[in-house]
């Protein structure tokens, strides 16, 4: 398995797949197959959804031409750490654009935001963008997925697809991390009707 180092000053290693691994450990899932790619690599248009610093809600939204709601699939809490799986959806046809792995540091929001991030309807690209706070987004690898039974379902995909998707950590100014992120958006042509 390939790692990169932590995006922390701490020299603890994550793994590529990082939190995505945590989540389907405690769910006892085996990891689906995934390998670390070249960003020139991704096809597009996944390389123009993925490779850049942007927020994904934001990217997903010009490109789909409408808002997203979240659809939690999966969640753990440990104080202010916070787990979830979750669904990117576009409002009004209930289209999967995104599956999303994420810790998510509560200790660095203050209410109302906070609240919003547990109620688990705006994604957390949204509710960042509203509260004005500055943060940076910065992808630390780009991957490709072969998609197990779990992120199949997920994002309604045909089993015999690939899947593109990024690690990102969101950031504050002051370097903190605000959340750990694995991004796996759906092939256009693997999304079934």
């Amino acid at each position: 398995m390939t790692s990169i180092p932590s995006p922390t000053s701490a020299p603890a290693v994550r793994s590529a797949v990082h939190p995505l691994d945590d989540l389907y450990r405690w769910h006892g899932r085996p990891l689906l197959g995934y390998e670390v790619v070249a960003p020139d690599s991704l096809p597009e248009p996944d390389r123009s959804l993925l490779v850049h610093e942007r927020d994904m809600t934001r990217t997903l939204e010009q490109f789909h031409g409408g808002t997203l709601h979240l659809r939690v699939v999966g969640r753990r809490r440990d104080g202010d750490s916070y787990w979830r799986e979750s669904v990117l959806e576009l409002d009004g046809s209930n289209r999967p654009v995104e599956f999303g792995a994420i810790r998510i540091d509560l200790s660095r929001f203050a209410e109302p935001w906070r609240s919003q991030i547990l109620e688990e309807h705006r994604p957390l690209g949204g509710i960042l963008n509203a509260s004005g706070l500055l943060y940076t987004s910065r992808p630390t690898a780009y991957l490709r997925f072969n998609p197990d039974p779990f992120i199949t379902c997920a994002l309604h995909l045909s089993e015999s697809v690939v899947a593109s998707g990024r690690q990102n950590a969101l950031r504050d100014l002051q370097g903190n991390i605000l959340a750990e992120i694995i991004e796996i958006i759906p092939p256009a042509h693997g999304v079934l009707p």
